[in-house]
């Protein structure tokens, strides 16, 4: 954190989370500290996700769902909200789920 108390990269909780048709997850992310990221940088990006229990994982980012509209910077900075369809790099064990946190690595 900064001396501000502002984190200088973005931490999501997941607000939802199902299982996308094609393989993969589809998790909806509201943004809870930190400045939104732009979008292309989040495509490919790869995050690590912390589990309520403390446990972690990294998932690569594979795209976005556009269930509520068009995905944007700008809609992104107003909502604090994206839907992402991710790739779960260890299959074998829970998935990522509601009340997980998501940062960059």
């Amino acid at each position: 954190m900064t001396a501000r108390g502002v984190r200088q990269t973005p931490v999501f909780r997941v607000i939802d989370a199902l299982d996308a048709p094609h393989g993969g997850r589809i998790l909806r992310l509201q943004l809870q500290d930190g400045p939104p990221p732009r979008v292309r940088d989040l495509k490919g990006s790869r995050l690590t996700a912390t589990a309520p229990d403390g446990s972690r994982r990294s998932v690569t980012v594979k795209g976005f769902a556009a269930f509520g509209g068009r995905v944007s910077d700008r809609r992104l900075a107003d909502t604090g909200r994206i839907d992402v369809h991710v790739r779960e790099d260890a299959s074998d064990v829970q998935p990522v789920s509601i009340k997980w946190l998501l940062t960059p690595s």
